[in-house]
């Protein structure tokens, strides 16, 4: 089926269903390896579209509990649509891939955003709220987003790719391992886990493999949770329609796989599935910079924002410094870590002041166009990190008042059908 992206139709080299399970589904994969073969191969400057199922591969439903978080299975995330190799990329090169458009799928009009429990994934504060799982379901109008699990809140979308990136190279990927092998030996009982190794359970390749070559990569395959030296799930907000990426290619073709698609983010996508996620469509267009990866000292990706921008000028912004006095009160030098959980922390507190839940207030700012800036990271002991709220996404005045804060009646996001909380 092709699809239309700035009035013209262009070929859809990965197609895909968001109400099919991803394992029964060709041209995905969930790890990352060398020896994923490409699906589809693009000449420069060819314009094309890639089909994406939803991060979880279609785990999660438009309901009003949230049992579908506390059971997804994460051995089999993230669900990426590829690998598509560009005719001309060779290592050492950069590979050039501008996102042209960024839409869900018109046959699935809404998204979901999740708190995750503490043995299943996690969170910014899973720790200190020892987080079970909640929901909300965002259904879109458009360019914008509304929740009957968050009422009072509607704010414009900045649709973008949570997780991008090329192949890595065997090289490369035996340096992700080794170096993530070491972490989690050395924090093994850890909760959530500090990283995640590589898991056969759960692996997924949708292409017909050698049996042995299945094995390789399911065995040595790097998960897509963090962001790496080839780009991957970096979950940056802005990286919307009219973004360029530049990628460092480590194999030859670059096998640029794309998925984890987002209706909106926060910075730093707090509660882990903190993002409005979305199944639907990417349109790209790629070219080469021939030795790219020396011209510019490539280390990792460089990218260049969209210059489409939602304009919430107004906002309400709350400081953070590396003192957990939402905990223990300890004094930390210079963890920025810190400072930003405790801005988060700050906004949740004055969010429930006006009537939202914790949990609701956890989820809005995962969700919405909320920015976080470094304030100052010089002055020891106290990084200092900020986080705005834009006041236009609020349908009430949430600004402070002489006489206090005015408590509404919101209701509650999707919980457990259990009722814990």
């Amino acid at each position: 089926m092709a699809t239309v992206a700035n009035s013209v139709a262009h070929p859809t080299l990965i197609s895909a269903d968001p109400f099919i399970p991803a394992r029964e589904q060709k041209g995905l994969h969930n790890r990352w390896h060398p020896d994923i073969p490409a699906v589809a191969t693009v000449k420069p400057g060819q314009v094309f579209n890639i089909e994406c199922v939803d991060w979880t591969g279609a785990q999660i439903g438009n309901n009003d509990t949230s049992d579908d978080i506390r059971d997804v299975d994460l051995t089999s995330v993230h669900n990426l649509s590829g690998p598509i190799a560009v005719e001309g990329a060779e290592p050492g090169d950069c590979l050039v891939v501008d996102i042209l458009d960024v839409r869900p799928f018109d046959k699935m009009p809404w998204g979901y955003t999740g708190i995750f429990e503490l043995e299943n994934g996690g969170g910014l504060f899973a720790r200190e709220f020892q987080s079970r799982a909640a929901k909300a379901i965002w259904d879109f109008h458009g360019v914008y987003a509304t929740s009957r699990h968050i009422p009072g809140v509607r704010f414009a979308g900045v649709s973008h790719p949570g997780l991008i990136g090329t192949a890595p190279s065997a090289e490369l990927l035996a340096t992700w391992n080794k170096r993530e092998g070491a972490l989690i030996e050395a924090h093994a009982n850890s909760v959530p886990p500090v990283a995640y190794g590589p898991l056969v359970p759960g692996a997924y390749v949708g292409q017909e493999l050698p049996d042995d070559v299945r094995g390789k990569i399911y065995r040595e395959g790097a998960r897509t949770i963090p962001g790496r030296e080839h780009g991957g799930n970096c979950d940056i907000k802005n990286l919307s329609r009219g973004s360029r990426c530049y990628f460092p290619v480590f194999v030859k073709g670059a096998n640029l796989s794309v998925g984890d698609l987002h209706f909106s983010q926060g910075d730093g996508e707090l509660s882990f599935c903190g993002a409005i996620e979305m199944a639907g469509i990417v349109t790209f267009s790629t070219s080469i910079i021939k030795g790219g990866v020396e011209k510019f000292a490539m280390k990792q990706p460089i990218f260049l924002p969209s210059p489409v921008d939602p304009l919430y000028s107004a906002k309400l912004i709350f400081q953070g410094i590396s003192v957990d006095y939402h905990g223990d009160g300890t004094q930390y030098n210079m963890d920025a870590t810190v400072a930003y959980k405790q801005a988060a922390l700050n906004a949740i507190a004055y969010l429930m002041k006006i009537g939202y839940t914790r949990e609701q207030a956890y989820l809005l700012m995962s969700a919405a166009p909320v920015e976080s800036h470094i304030g100052a990271i010089v002055d020891s002991p106290n990084a200092c990190v900020t986080l705005a709220l834009p006041l236009g996404i609020f349908e009430h005045d949430i600004l402070p008042k002489d006489e206090g804060l005015k408590k509404l009646e919101f209701g509650q996001c999707a919980v457990r059908s259990d009722g814990v909380l």
